[in-house]
Protein backbone atom coordinates (compact mmCIF):
# COMPACT_ATOMS: atom_id res chain seq x y z
CA UNK A 1 0.00 0.00 0.00
CA UNK A 2 1.16 3.50 -1.15
CA UNK A 3 1.22 6.44 1.78
CA UNK A 4 -0.90 9.11 0.63
CA UNK A 5 1.30 11.68 1.41
CA UNK A 6 3.26 13.40 -1.43
CA UNK A 7 6.68 13.55 -0.86
CA UNK A 8 7.92 17.05 -1.18
CA UNK A 9 11.64 16.89 -2.04
CA UNK A 10 14.56 18.61 0.59
CA UNK A 11 15.30 22.07 -0.49
CA UNK A 12 18.62 22.18 0.08
CA UNK A 13 20.56 26.48 0.37
CA UNK A 14 23.34 27.43 -1.08
CA UNK A 15 25.66 29.89 0.67
CA UNK A 16 25.64 31.87 -1.68
CA UNK A 17 22.25 32.62 -1.80
CA UNK A 18 22.26 34.24 1.09
CA UNK A 19 25.18 36.77 -0.16
CA UNK A 20 23.06 39.75 -1.11
CA UNK A 21 21.67 39.46 2.67
CA UNK A 22 24.73 38.62 4.53
CA UNK A 23 26.08 41.79 2.33
CA UNK A 24 23.43 44.07 3.50
CA UNK A 25 23.27 43.04 7.06
CA UNK A 26 27.32 43.46 7.41
CA UNK A 27 26.66 46.96 6.01
CA UNK A 28 23.91 47.78 8.23
CA UNK A 29 25.95 46.95 11.38
CA UNK A 30 29.02 48.48 10.22
CA UNK A 31 27.54 51.73 9.64
CA UNK A 32 28.61 54.64 12.07
CA UNK A 33 25.46 54.71 14.50
CA UNK A 34 24.80 51.33 14.61
CA UNK A 35 28.94 50.41 14.63
CA UNK A 36 28.99 52.97 17.74
CA UNK A 37 25.79 51.93 19.64
CA UNK A 38 27.53 48.04 19.31
CA UNK A 39 30.78 49.14 20.59
CA UNK A 40 29.29 51.13 23.46
CA UNK A 41 27.86 47.62 24.43
CA UNK A 42 30.84 45.70 24.40
CA UNK A 43 32.82 48.40 26.35
CA UNK A 44 29.94 48.03 29.39
CA UNK A 45 30.63 44.46 29.15
CA UNK A 46 34.16 44.56 29.36
CA UNK A 47 34.03 46.73 32.00
CA UNK A 48 30.67 47.52 33.66
CA UNK A 49 31.42 49.27 36.69
CA UNK A 50 35.29 50.49 36.56
CA UNK A 51 35.22 52.38 39.82
CA UNK A 52 32.62 50.06 41.77
CA UNK A 53 35.08 49.53 44.67
CA UNK A 54 38.52 51.26 45.71
CA UNK A 55 41.04 48.89 46.34
CA UNK A 56 43.04 50.13 49.40
CA UNK A 57 45.64 49.18 51.62
CA UNK A 58 46.66 50.33 55.39
CA UNK A 59 49.52 49.58 57.13
CA UNK A 60 51.53 51.65 60.32
CA UNK A 61 54.96 53.27 59.48
CA UNK A 62 56.53 54.34 62.89
CA UNK A 63 54.69 57.38 63.15
CA UNK A 64 51.97 57.21 61.05
CA UNK A 65 48.93 54.82 59.77
CA UNK A 66 48.85 54.94 56.37
CA UNK A 67 45.98 54.53 53.70
CA UNK A 68 47.12 54.00 49.94
CA UNK A 69 44.39 53.53 47.56
CA UNK A 70 45.23 52.79 43.77
CA UNK A 71 42.93 55.39 41.31
CA UNK A 72 44.34 55.36 38.09
CA UNK A 73 43.35 57.62 35.94
CA UNK A 74 41.11 59.99 38.27
CA UNK A 75 41.97 63.62 38.32
CA UNK A 76 42.94 65.17 41.91
CA UNK A 77 39.72 66.86 41.70
CA UNK A 78 37.40 64.32 41.28
CA UNK A 79 38.63 62.82 44.95
CA UNK A 80 37.02 63.50 47.99
CA UNK A 81 37.86 62.46 51.67
CA UNK A 82 35.56 62.64 54.55
CA UNK A 83 36.77 62.09 57.99
CA UNK A 84 35.20 60.89 61.29
CA UNK A 85 37.01 59.91 64.52
CA UNK A 86 36.45 56.24 63.49
CA UNK A 87 36.11 55.89 59.56
CA UNK A 88 37.27 57.37 56.16
CA UNK A 89 35.97 57.79 53.23
CA UNK A 90 37.08 57.96 50.20
CA UNK A 91 34.56 58.85 47.29
CA UNK A 92 35.84 59.23 43.36
CA UNK A 93 33.14 61.04 40.95
CA UNK A 94 34.40 60.39 37.56
CA UNK A 95 32.45 62.03 34.73
CA UNK A 96 33.08 61.89 31.47
CA UNK A 97 31.68 64.30 28.42
CA UNK A 98 32.57 63.79 24.80
CA UNK A 99 30.94 65.34 21.93
CA UNK A 100 31.80 64.08 17.53
CA UNK A 101 30.19 65.62 14.88
CA UNK A 102 31.51 63.87 11.18
CA UNK A 103 30.23 66.95 8.45
CA UNK A 104 30.69 64.18 5.79
CA UNK A 105 27.73 61.05 7.21
CA UNK A 106 26.15 63.81 9.11
CA UNK A 107 25.87 62.49 12.81
CA UNK A 108 26.63 64.11 15.84
CA UNK A 109 27.26 61.75 18.98
CA UNK A 110 26.96 63.64 22.71
CA UNK A 111 27.92 61.15 25.27
CA UNK A 112 28.11 62.03 29.15
CA UNK A 113 29.00 59.60 31.70
CA UNK A 114 29.04 59.61 35.36
CA UNK A 115 30.28 57.11 37.60
CA UNK A 116 30.71 56.92 41.69
CA UNK A 117 32.38 54.73 43.78
CA UNK A 118 33.21 54.89 47.48
CA UNK A 119 34.98 53.09 50.10
CA UNK A 120 34.62 53.89 53.65
CA UNK A 121 37.65 52.18 55.77
CA UNK A 122 37.09 51.40 59.95
CA UNK A 123 40.08 52.97 61.76
CA UNK A 124 41.82 50.81 64.16
CA UNK A 125 41.72 53.60 67.09
CA UNK A 126 40.09 57.66 67.30
CA UNK A 127 41.92 59.75 65.57
CA UNK A 128 43.21 63.61 65.71
CA UNK A 129 41.10 65.06 62.75
CA UNK A 130 43.19 67.99 62.47
CA UNK A 131 46.83 66.12 61.54
CA UNK A 132 45.36 64.27 58.59
CA UNK A 133 47.33 64.93 55.14
CA UNK A 134 46.97 63.15 52.03
CA UNK A 135 48.92 62.99 48.87
CA UNK A 136 48.33 62.15 45.31
CA UNK A 137 50.91 61.42 43.16
CA UNK A 138 50.82 58.83 40.06
CA UNK A 139 47.46 57.58 40.95
CA UNK A 140 48.20 57.00 43.93
CA UNK A 141 46.42 58.55 47.10
CA UNK A 142 47.90 57.97 50.60
CA UNK A 143 46.62 59.35 53.54
CA UNK A 144 48.80 60.09 56.81
CA UNK A 145 47.14 59.73 60.04
CA UNK A 146 49.74 60.31 63.05
CA UNK A 147 49.60 57.67 65.49
CA UNK A 148 48.63 59.17 68.67
CA UNK A 149 51.27 59.16 71.61
CA UNK A 150 50.33 56.48 74.17
CA UNK A 151 50.15 57.13 77.30
CA UNK A 152 51.67 55.11 80.07
CA UNK A 153 50.27 54.28 83.80
CA UNK A 154 51.76 54.98 86.95
CA UNK A 155 51.16 52.21 89.05
CA UNK A 156 50.46 52.90 92.23
CA UNK A 157 51.09 50.57 95.19
CA UNK A 158 48.95 52.04 98.12
CA UNK A 159 45.22 51.45 96.64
Amino acid sequence: MKDDKSEKPIQKYEPEQFGPLMKSMNEFFTQRPVKRLLDSIDEFFEKPFPLSTIPIDMYETDTDLVISADLPGVKKEQIDIEYSEKHITITVNHVEELEETNEKKTYYVKKHSFNKASRTVALPYPIRTNQIKASYVNGVLKIHIPKQRKRKIRIDESM
